[in-house]
């Protein structure tokens, strides 16, 4: 680990990349939203994917664990195409589904987190069972592990999704938007979280309008707007210009972003508190 707390990857995988785009384009029904999309994930390395909404975050997502085809270009993970090692990947998506017929627990729910690793029948042991509390104890969620899932105020349940992402101890983490709905300490957590995984070897993609706190953690940022502004090193990146282009604002501050003034508008389409620390 760094100076700045970032993990430092080991020379061992320095020649591995678990993510590849070149000149990557993606979209839906065959309509592009981004194009030409440029990057690379190797091991212990994390990626801030950073824009408002609709430009382009999720549907990246969507394409590297496989939910989308992409449109052009080319896209490898793990050395492959998009969709054929699943379970090396634990993806977060913004909806969860709730409708459940049976009453479901938060530990039913994180213990969903090892079944790619078993499927459905196989029973699990010991050590499953130590790995998925200890991804309860990690989101702070431990004492309500038998609660019904229902009952769950909104960020109890994104603790819990969260945590079955954790379970999973897979070698890709793709999250869309992890602490929507988090409190204050539930953001802590879940970045103390992510730095375990990234010190454990993982590697993590993350959607996020949070820039500072997510900022901190990666290694690369990437800027969207339906197109790609920058992507490289966050001290080369955020800069108040390429903000500008992002999100139509200007920033300044050494160590604290501050929204100056609105230069011009991106519809409805939610703007950044920068300064953000927890609800």
């Amino acid at each position: 680990m760094d100076s700045h707390g970032k993990v430092v990857t080991s020379p061992g995988s320095a020649g591995t990349l678990y993510v590849q785009a070149k000149a990557l384009d993606i979209g839906y029904s065959n309509e592009i939203v981004v194009a030409d999309i440029n990057f690379e994930l190797r091991p212990g390395e994390a990626i801030a994917l950073i824009g408002t909404n609709g430009c382009g975050k999720s549907t990246l997502l969507k394409t590297i664990v496989g939910l989308l085809p992409s449109l052009g270009g080319r896209l490898t993970v793990f050395g492959m195409p998009p969709g054929n090692n699943r379970p090396r990947i634990a993806y977060l998506g913004q909806f969860h589904h709730t409708g459940f017929v049976l009453p479901i627990r938060a530990i039913d729910v994180v213990r969903m987190g090892r079944f790619p690793l078993y499927g459905l029948w196989k029973r699990m042991n010991q050590q499953d069972d130590e790995i998925v509390f200890s991804a309860l104890r990690a989101m702070g969620i431990e004492k309500l592990a038998d609660s019904p899932l229902r009952s769950l105020s909104g960020g109890q349940q994104q603790r819990t999704y969260v945590a079955q992402v954790l379970a999973h101890q897979a070698d890709l983490l793709v999250l869309d938007e992890p602490t929507s709905g988090l409190d204050a300490g539930g953001r802590e957590l879940y970045l103390q979280a992510i730095s375990d995984e990234l010190r454990r070897g993982a590697s993590i993609i993350v959607a996020t309008h949070d820039i500072q706190e997510e900022a901190a953690l990666c290694h690369q940022v990437m800027l969207m707007a339906r197109r790609v502004v920058a992507v490289g090193a966050p001290q080369d990146v955020l800069t108040p210009d390429a903000l500008l282009k992002t999100f139509g604002i200007v920033v300044t501050g050494d160590k604290h972003l501050q929204v100056l003034e609105t230069q011009h508008g991106h519809g409805d389409a939610e703007q950044p508190d920068l300064n953000k620390k927890g609800p």
